[in-house]
């Protein structure tokens, strides 16, 4: 009976590591938007991404992402416009401090190291679905993620009543080292 149990872990086991876990390095990764304002584009970016990246190329329907960013780090350049961001009339960082995406399904793309995520972010507490192309590249002890989707600012009550384009697009370029 130990031996049945034994072999059936090790079954389940095997089933569930398809993919491998791997870690943003928060130095060597971007998340930056552009966003029109009155007309001009402003470009900004968050830091310090961290999370969990469970990936296997060969197998995307195991891949999974769950990533968290923290709102005080948004950055455009220019301190009061940044403290203005961080205030209640966008991203209400003292009660929201946090930004996260959630995936729910990665695919294969058309072309080789291409593929399609799926997925949740989440600002204010607000959900909203996201799906966007991404490029994979191996490094040495990871890979090389990069993709970019645009998003809406007005449904997660960022920026209510700001002259400010409701439509953004944000890239995103992420090491993810294996944990």
């Amino acid at each position: 009976m130990k031996k049945i149990t034994t072999l059936l872990a090790a079954i389940v086991l095997v089933t569930c590591t398809y993919a491998q876990q791997y870690t943003p390095v928060a130095e060597s990764s971007t998340v930056a938007f552009t966003i029109k304002n009155l007309g001009f584009n402003v470009h900004g970016s968050f830091s310090g991404l961290k999370g969990k990246i469970s990936f296997d190329p060969a197998h995307p329907e195991h891949c999974s992402f769950d990533m968290v960013l923290d709102a005080n780090t948004v950055n455009t350049d220019n301190n009061m416009r940044d403290n203005h961001l961080r205030s209640e009339d966008f991203f209400d960082t003292k009660n929201y401090p946090q930004i996260t995406f959630v995936s729910t399904r990665v695919t294969k793309g058309s072309k080789a190291g291409t593929f399609f995520m799926e997925g949740n972010l989440t600002i204010k507490k607000i959900s909203q679905p996201i799906s966007f192309p991404f490029t994979v590249t191996p490094t040495t002890d990871g890979y090389r993620m990069e993709g970019e989707f645009e998003t809406r600012r007005k449904p997660f009550t960022v920026g209510k009543s700001s002259t400010i384009s409701d439509k953004l697009t944000v890239s995103l370029n992420v090491l993810a080292r294996k944990v």
